[in-house]
């Protein structure tokens, strides 16, 4: 006959009052599915963050400014959370508008499954006559590009007018966001530059700041040398007595963060991703932190979990409750 199950039973979260962020996770460990996978991330996390010759390596996907996520970032810069960053060039476009004092703005969507397609239209053609651009629910009208374009060429690129590497220029960016911010958060690739923390944009041609970055190529000197970032990105990853990964949504700044291991004596430690694709299609974006490990881009010992959820939800509550266990609950 069957033995009676006696290991590590679900237990169910108690919700109290006045409870942490960090108690809510530890709640979270007693249930099943994504719960218990996030609150994983977060043992994982603050042991990673807050571990001893540990190189943290950060990538960020997806359209996190524009949601909102873009003070967390900036916070783990300036507390010394991140060692590297590896990020899109359409977080970087839509940082360098808000830095200069332009919005994102709540906006409205109208889902397909109310099965009316035709309104799905009529309401983004009314926003594009309007010069209004929807990413999802929120809405970016077009002078924040204006605004990007008078910035670049007054702030940025008068100052490299030669060939540079792709964190050059990101770091000419952050400069010139720190110096010519419109609002108390010069933002993203301000604060990497104020901290002397690099951002590598592998794949920058794909968004507005590379499209403005190639007209420029076409009346000066200037020039980005698309390869000349994995000198330094590897050099890192070798030299690291021990690495940890947060991976913010999926693509290439993803693989370009996991790839760094594969010239390296050893791979990452710890490694976080949270991601909203599935891993059953077989993408990059959905595949688990197991996989990579038979890549030999994990170590066969490394603490790492896959959190299979919306990453505005879950990078927050993460990024919450690891500070409060490092730092206290204040």
């Amino acid at each position: 006959m069957r033995k009676e199950f006696r290991h590590d039973p679900i237990n169910h979260i108690d919700v109290k009052n006045k409870m942490t962020v960090s108690e809510l996770m530890e709640e979270y460990s007693n249930a099943g599915f994504a719960a218990s996978a996030l609150s994983e991330a977060v043992n994982i996390y603050t042991e990673m963050i807050g571990g001893k010759d540990v190189t943290n390596f950060l990538s960020i996907a997806g359209a996190m400014v524009p949601a909102g996520m873009r003070k967390i970032v900036t916070g783990l810069i300036q507390d010394g959370h991140v060692d590297v960053l590896v990020t899109t060039g359409a977080t970087l476009t839509h940082d360098a508008i808000e830095a200069m004092g332009h919005s994102h703005h709540h906006g409205s969507t109208i889902q397909r499954r109310w099965g009316n397609e035709d309104k799905v239209r009529e309401h983004d053609e009314k926003l594009r006559d309007e010069g209004v651009d929807r990413i999802y629910d929120v809405y970016l009208p077009q002078e924040g590009f204006s605004i990007l374009e008078n910035h670049l060429r007054s702030n940025v690129f008068p100052n490299l007018d030669r060939q540079v590497s792709i964190r050059e220029f990101t770091a000419e960016l952050g400069r010139a966001n720190s110096e010519e911010a419109r609002n108390d958060n010069g933002g993203i690739a301000a604060m990497a530059y104020e901290c002397g923390i690099p951002i590598y944009c592998p794949g920058i041609q794909d968004s507005m700041l590379g499209l403005q970055a190639w007209m420029y190529s076409q009346i000066s000197s200037f020039s980005l040398d698309a390869i000349a970032d994995m000198t330094e990105i590897n050099d890192i990853a070798h030299d690291a007595k021990r690495r940890g990964a947060m991976i913010v949504g999926g693509g290439l700044p993803k693989n370009y963060i996991l790839q760094a291991m594969l010239l390296t004596p050893r791979a990452y430690d710890y490694a976080v991703q949270l991601t909203g694709d599935s891993e059953h299609l077989g993408g990059l974006s959905g595949a688990s932190l197991d996989e990579a490990r038979s890549w030999g881009k994990l170590e066969k010992n490394a603490k790492n979990i896959t959190v299979y959820a919306d990453a505005t939800i879950t990078f927050p509550l993460v990024v919450a409750a690891a500070r409060e266990r490092i730092n206290g609950s204040k």
